[in-house]
């Protein structure tokens, strides 16, 4: 009886850990990049992507890209400014810039030329091949392509909250300018409304 009772406490024991093991376990699984994913409400890479891809296909379907055309003869030359968050949440503003970079440049529509502090690094390279490079292969100064028009914009959030329920508001607007002139060619604002209701163990 005795054997008998330590046999199925030893099972017990070995189930238990057994459980306790696959607990603990990390599970991965893939996910489509198209498939949303809302974990916790706040702004993601799906939002991120879907904002530029709606945002800049408006831009590229106005009138001052023709306006631009028939002026000059070439694609308008786009560069991308400075786009600030001014809301409470941590955005990775540098995921929706690249968003914003790739919509623009698989378009087809204008020139996107480096801004920032990729042109900074551009420039050092440049610099080094006029000490380090063959004369033949170096690149030259003075040839870069000024950009046409600069697009800048803010991110803002408002969260209202009630309980364990909230609602998370988010508002993108963007707008380009000439840089020519100074004037606005086109304004745009996303929104984007998220109603997130809480877990009741879930702080």
């Amino acid at each position: 009886m005795k054997r008998r009772t330590k046999a199925i406490a030893a099972s017990a024991a070995w189930l238990l850990a057994g459980i306790l093991l696959v607990g603990c376990a990390t599970q991965v699984d893939r996910i489509d990049r198209d498939e949303p994913q809302d974990l916790s409400g706040r702004w993601n890479d799906t939002d991120s992507r879907l904002v530029s891809e709606e945002m800049v296909s408006d831009m590229l379907t106005r009138g001052w890209i023709g306006d631009h055309r028939q002026r000059t003869g070439d694609r308008p030359a786009v560069v991308v400014g400075e786009i600030r968050n001014l809301g409470h949440e941590h955005i990775n503003l540098n995921t929706f810039i690249r968003d914003i970079e790739r919509e623009l440049i698989n378009a087809g529509e204008v020139t996107f030329v480096a801004g920032g502090v990729e042109r900074e690094q551009i420039r050092d390279e440049r610099a080094d091949q006029q000490d380090f490079a063959r004369p033949d292969t170096a690149a030259p100064w003075g040839q870069e392509l000024g950009a046409d028009y600069m697009l800048t914009g803010t991110i803002n959030t408002i969260v209202d909250e009630e309980g364990r329920t909230q609602v998370a508001y988010y508002q993108v607007d963007l707008a380009l300018t000439s840089l020519r002139d100074n004037t606005r060619v086109w304004v745009g604002q996303k929104e984007i409304r998220k109603l997130i209701r809480r877990g009741l163990f879930r702080s």
